[in-house]
């Protein structure tokens, strides 16, 4: 058990799963599934911690010998952010989770791919924690809850961490063939899924050679890795992340939901429409997060280009009568 989660790993069935079985620790060789579970979590400590430590060295390199970010670094970091991001805004999230709209193969493929270059996790493991997020929301079975340890300030200080990005450490496991069959049903999505680490890798190294192509150096290679890489990945991490933490804790909540989902204004940008997020548990399957007037957000402005162009169709959308009820609901309570 996790010495983070105060929940032991269930046996009832309910979706989660306990970590490595216990006959492992007595000698048995491990399966391949096994071994392929140990190294995905240091692959997780190296993708939480590198980011970081490739911040440290820009800033170093910056300071020191004058090697700072360049305008072609922001434009790459850019562009892949707006790729991965709304790779698991507009496709993780959206459309694989909530089939807030149908897609077109190459489009379910296409969006599959952008999200895993997030590095945030394979799809249908990423599907299956959110599924089970709003299936228990705010409750203990919740994966990333921040109000885990309870409402008081110390643990609700722990809690924000856990949500942050503890709850990837954790022994228990979603479990997939529960909340997401129709996604291991998808061979197009298990060959993304296997693809994954190929994925991530490109998310990596692609910046560094677009960086060194375009400037002909390898300083203009270091830099990209560095910025437009890692630095970029960091930043769309958390992010994120902060969706799970931030906007359960702190925020607005103009409309009626059974949890603690907040909006939050300010994460609008970066989070791509995201931290509109008590709209989105209050309509979990709405395209459009952010409702009302000036409320941002990018992913529902991509999904109705994507609609002019005939790539998506049945695009779900609250009614202005439904959105009225829901605050009238609030109003009363």
């Amino acid at each position: 058990m996790s010495v983070l989660s105060p929940f032991p790993p269930a046996l009832d069935g309910s979706g989660v799963t306990a970590g490595p079985s216990p006959t492992t620790a007595r000698g048995r060789p491990e399966t391949f599934i096994e071994a392929a579970k140990r190294w995905q979590r240091w692959l997780l400590w190296f993708f939480l911690l590198g980011p970081f430590a490739a911040l440290a060295l820009g800033v170093t390199l910056a300071l020191m010998a004058g090697i700072g970010p360049t305008w072609l670094d922001l434009g790459l970091a850019i562009g892949f952010y707006a790729v991965a991001g709304h790779g698991v805004t507009a496709g993780f999230h959206r459309y694989f989770t909530h089939r807030s709209f149908t897609a077109t193969r190459a489009l379910r493929i296409a969006l599959a791919v952008a999200g895993s270059l997030s590095v945030e996790g394979t799809v249908t493991g990423w599907v299956a924690d959110h599924r089970r997020h709003h299936a228990h929301s705010d409750q203990p079975d919740d994966p990333h809850s921040p109000w885990r340890f309870g409402s008081g300030a110390p643990a609700l200080f722990k809690g924000m961490l856990w949500a942050q990005f503890g709850w990837f450490f954790s022994n228990e496991h979603t479990s997939r063939e529960r909340f997401c069959p129709d996604l291991l049903a998808d061979p197009d999505i298990r060959v993304v899924d296997r693809l994954f680490p190929l994925l991530a890798v490109v998310s990596i190294t692609a910046p560094a050679l677009f960086g060194g192509l375009l400037t002909l150096s390898w300083r203009g290679a270091l830099t990209a890795l560095i910025w437009a890489g890692l630095v970029r990945m960091l930043v769309l991490h958390h992010v994120t992340w902060s969706v799970n933490s931030v906007c359960h804790v702190a925020g607005r909540r103009p409309f009626r939901s059974r949890d603690r989902s907040s909006n939050v204004w300010w994460l609008a940008v970066p989070s791509m429409g995201e931290s509109w997020h008590n709209l989105h548990h209050a309509e979990p399957t709405s395209a459009r997060h952010g409702v009302d007037r000036w409320q941002l957000d990018s992913t529902a402005r991509l999904i109705r280009w994507l609609e002019a162009l005939r790539l998506v169709s049945d695009v779900r959308r609250p009614t202005a009568g439904r959105l009225l009820d829901r605050r009238q609901a609030v109003a009363s309570v």
